[in-house]
């Protein structure tokens, strides 16, 4: 007699354990599920076997060869479309011209299918279904026989109004070789929602033989978990490859064990794999460990599925949680019951997996995190989920509109009850879908939100400078990386938030504590229609129109199709202003230009600059913080030449200070001395610049990326007025860009950024600091050394993995010398760093 044994399923509820193998070879107490099957055939004498592989077949055949290694005799069928349960069978047809049983791949029993075979014969029957009874039947088909044995009635997942029986279909079946013409040749046939009502309705000889022991379904992870855990409890016998241990209570692999086994604590059911090693005094508990494993000391591990090649550092908890291949888990990682990480993952140290967690293969967990949902897309799950005042990810996978309810929840929830917040975005869809949901969020916490709708975020950031709201929030599409949505945060006066609200999020998001409020307290969501002209009349009111009138520049502008477009073009007409619109039109299915595009677009603007005889040309960014300054010549002016561009015309009779990053070369500043002007160096992040811009006598603040803020109208970034500024500041002193551009005295300034992973950036600042024992050094940001003709800068990048290095020097050669010497002290720092 022979045996088909299904395997072509794909496992789909078993994922992420099935995205790199197929359901049949999930490993229980180390022997994929399938080889179980094998076994209870085998002790059942059927040793001919045909499987019917669809799903990663290859997997299967490399595993089980011809099954000779294994006692039985395999012929392989791959049907070349997914035909159901029985159209497949229908393809092995010519394998099958005796009496045949048909079993399910992915099942864990015990059954006595001799007794089955027996009832077959007996009842002299078509087809023989083996039945069982189950208390939860909704996920089975139910069947009812009547006392004879014949079946009656069939019912695939039925709910509870519609069960009839706690009896339910098995998945084996004992089949006669004619059911097999009930089935037409390559179509697609289910064998209980086709074949067997069929054979019902022709009122056929099918039979119900119910079977007692043990059965299970390994239909996804819960039940997965729950197979091991009646193994670990001896509810099923079945064969074990490790050898039993008396001495020890488990179950020992060839080559595996404890360097100390006698610190170790085992209790219940323990099994581990050949070559798996314990070290120190790990403590587990009904665990079954694969092959070539490491485990640390003080690792506690209970009721977990450890597949090969894993690795858990020192000290982690693990509780019910399953891991693939290759994964491994940083040192006092914990992992909670339920949770489920796919192959070659790494979970970081520290990190904390809620319960039910599934983590998708090849994915990176980073130390320290807290997981509170599944993580599928995208490579990397942060532990902290700010940069600054910024949250980023990739649209739609990591920034997805569940996650950006969630996180407003989470910012709603820090905020009192009853706030006003404004809500911004710029022209594109995606940053309108997940300003919508996060305003869900916002609303279910009791917040009310003023929707700006689509804005440049200067403007919205004006309107924070007045009273009325507690904070706002802008969406962007980033105009490095057109797949990335930034989500940027600001208080009540339109500051940056400090890293202390930031985190006081994080904190909320995390633990999931939110703020939901009763149902007739939701927040509402209002609109300010007249933003724009409360923006306008600040904005001409800052400027000496009639100055700028007097020479009536004439300026190309390239918009960007940004919501610039609506109001700059009219407020540079109304100061008196000739202007050239390029892509005026607002379209939300752009995306951002592309490096290459903005490129392109430079160059044209450049020759109609020239061509029209131009005062200037500008391109604006997408959200109208940052300008590309072009001058008369049509040529661009990188970020340097613009800070120094603005530090050589500025003046104020009543300011006497400009704030630069400590990054920035000191050549601006002295630039700014020159016209009397002193310069504050404070940190490079946007909220350190405005709030020193606030400071009595400050004229102007830059920052390394083209952003600038002038605080005689608002202290925050603001391309719209920075370019009204510039022409104002040209007209009064009848000076051309080319012109002071060419005057410009600027020294030798390089910027390098070396990999440096988390663990050595303190290690690195520290060997810094003790190298700069003896010289000027400053400590604004990084440590910054002072030489007699040149500076040096070492500082850590707060959210990648690497360190910064500036230079700046009075000769190129110098400066390329320097930037060289400290390269090299890096390197050499992070190498003794890694021999520690």
């Amino acid at each position: 007699m022979k045996a088909v044994i299904m395997a072509g399923g794909f496992g789909t509820r078993l994922h992420p354990l099935t995205i790199n193998q197929p359901k049949p070879m999930v490993p229980i107490f180390n022997r994929p599920i399938m080889l179980h099957i094998v076994d209870l055939l085998k002790r059942h004498g059927i040793t001919e076997l045909v499987m019917l592989l669809y799903h990663q077949p290859e997997t299967i055949r490399h595993f089980f060869g011809d099954g000779s290694e294994f006692g039985v005799n395999i012929t392989y069928v791959t049907p070349l479309d997914d035909f159901g349960t029985a159209g497949a069978v229908k393809s092995a047809a010519k394998h099958l011209d005796e009496r045949f049983m048909i079993i399910s791949g992915d099942l864990l029993t015990n059954f006595d299918l001799g007794k089955a075979l027996a009832f077959h014969e007996q009842k002299q029957a078509l087809a023989t279904l083996a039945l069982t009874s189950v208390p939860d039947p909704l996920q089975f088909g139910v069947v009812i026989t009547d006392p004879e044995g014949r079946i009656t009635k069939f019912l695939e997942k039925p709910d509870w109004g519609e069960v009839f029986s706690d009896t339910i279909n098995t998945g084996i079946y004992i089949l006669e070789p004619e059911v097999l013409d009930l089935i037409p040749e390559g179509e697609n046939r289910d064998w209980s929602k086709d074949v067997f009502p069929s054979m019902l309705a022709k009122n056929a000889p099918l039979f119900g033989c119910v079977l007692q022991g043990y059965w299970a379904d390994i239909g996804n992870t819960d039940a997965y978990l729950e197979a091991s855990r009646d193994l670990c409890a001896d509810k099923l016998k079945v064969v074990i490859s490790e050898a039993p241990q008396l001495d020890l209570g488990l179950f020992l692999g060839t080559e595996a064990g404890a360097i100390e086994p006698r610190k170790c604590k085992f209790s219940g059911t323990v099994v581990i794999g050949d070559n798996s090693r314990l070290l120190g005094q790990a403590l587990l508990k009904n665990t079954v460990i694969g092959r070539n494993c490491v485990i640390e000391d003080g690792v506690e591990l209970t009721d977990c599925i450890l597949w090969d090649n894993v690795f858990v550092k020192a000290g982690a908890k693990l509780d019910g949680a399953i891991l693939g291949n290759r994964v491994r888990v940083g040192a006092g990682a914990i992992l909670k019951p339920g949770t489920v990480i796919g192959d070659s993952s790494t979970i970081g140290d520290k990190a904390q997996l809620k319960a039910d967690v599934k983590v998708w293969p090849n994915k990176i967990i980073e130390a320290g995190s807290i997981v509170t949902c599944n993580v599928i897309w995208g490579e990397v799950w942060r532990k902290s989920l700010f940069e600054g005042a910024l949250v980023k990810g990739l649209t739609n996978i990591e920034l997805t509109p569940e996650f950006a309810a969630k996180l407003g929840a989470a910012y709603g929830s820090a905020l009192p009850k009853g706030a006003f917040v404004l809500a911004g975005r710029d022209a594109f869809r995606a940053s309108r879908m997940l300003k919508r949901s996060f305003v869900g969020g916002l609303l279910s916490a009791g917040i009310n939100v003023r929707d700006v709708k689509r804005l440049p975020l200067p403007m919205l950031r004006y309107k924070l400078t007045t009273f009325g709201e507690v904070g706002g929030v802008h969406f962007r599409q980033s105009d490095l990386d057109a797949s990335v949505t930034e989500i940027i945060f600001f208080d009540e006066l339109g500051h940056e938030i400090s890293s202390n609200s930031a985190k006081g999020i994080e904190r909320i998001f995390f633990k999931e504590n939110f703020r939901r409020v009763h149902f007739a307290e939701p927040g509402a969501i209002s609109e300010l229609p007249n933003i724009a002209d409360y923006y306008r009349d600040g904005f001409i009111h800052a400027l000496n129109k009639d100055k700028i009138a007097s020479c009536k520049p004439r300026i190309v502008i390239d918009l960007n199709h940004t919501p610039a477009a609506d109001t700059l073009p009219s407020l540079l007409n109304e100061l008196g202003c000739d202007v050239i619109e390029l892509n005026s039109h607002i379209d939300e299915t752009l995306s951002p230009p592309s490096p290459e595009e903005i490129e392109a677009r430079l160059d044209q603007l450049g020759r109609i600059i020239v061509s029209l005889d131009a005062t200037a040309g500008f391109l604006i960014g997408p959200s109208g913080e940052r300008t590309i300054y072009l001058d008369d010549k049509g040529l661009p002016l990188n970020e340097i030449e613009t800070m120094a561009l603005f530090a050589a015309l500025e003046t104020n009779e009543h300011a006497d200070q400009i704030v630069l990053p400590i990054s920035a070369p000191e050549s601006i500043a002295r630039i700014a001395l020159e016209r009397g002007i002193s310069t504050q160096w404070v940190k490079g992040d946007g909220r350190s610049l405005g709030l020193a811009a606030q400071t009595q006598g400050v004229v102007m603040a830059a920052d390394m990326e083209r952003r600038l803020i002038f605080p005689r109208f608002q202290p925050h970034f603001d391309g719209l007025f920075s370019i009204a500024h510039l022409l104002e500041l040209l007209c009064s002193q009848q000076r051309s860009i080319s012109s002071v551009r060419k005057r410009l005295k600027l020294d030798r300034y390089l910027a390098l950024e070396l990999p440096c992973s988390w663990e050595q950036k303190g290690g690195i600042m520290r060997l810094m600091n003790e190298a700069s024992a003896n010289l000027p050094t400053t400590f604004i940001d990084g440590v910054k050394v002072h030489f007699k003709d040149a500076w040096v800068l070492v500082f850590p990048d707060p959210y990648r993995p690497v360190v910064h290095l500036r230079a700046e020097a009075s000769t190129p050669e110098r400066g390329e010398k320097l930037i060289n010497e400290y390269r090299t002290k890096v390197e050499t720092w992070q190498q003794e760093l890694q021999e520690i």
